[in-house]
């Protein structure tokens, strides 16, 4: 019976790698805090996206509208480009607040839901 002796080993560092090559092979779709962490993101995407893309415009049109104005002599097309390009920018953070507020009423029973789910 000399022979026949308890032996166990434990590392943190051991069990925190296996867990991290765990989380590598399983679905993300599974866990229901990343759903709820995508629905998020799903709701402000479209808002943001919009939002830049109408500050980007803006930018661009009231740029050409000084280069227009400045460069080349053009007063009339300059500040009609330029004044657009105001306009554009200036309901860039409008647009992203309505079409986000717009996502997340559609999106509110899902997260509501989901994040009771995840309060039990």
């Amino acid at each position: 019976m000399e022979n026949s002796k308890f032996e166990y080993t434990y590392s943190a560092k051991r069990q925190g790698e296996i867990e991290a090559i765990k989380k590598k092979y399983m679905k993300k779709e599974d866990d229901p805090f990343e759903q709820l962490r995508n629905l998020d993101k799903k709701a402000e995407r479209p808002g943001i996206m919009l939002g830049i893309m109408s500050g980007l415009i803006g930018t661009l049109l009231f740029g050409a509208g000084m280069s227009c104005c400045l460069v080349w002599q053009l007063y009339a097309p300059g500040i009609i480009a330029g004044f657009l390009g105001i306009v554009l920018i200036s309901i860039a953070y409008p647009l992203y607040n309505n079409i986000t507020k717009r996502e997340r009423a559609k999106i509110a029973p899902q997260i509501l839901s989901l994040s009771e789910k995840l309060l039990k």
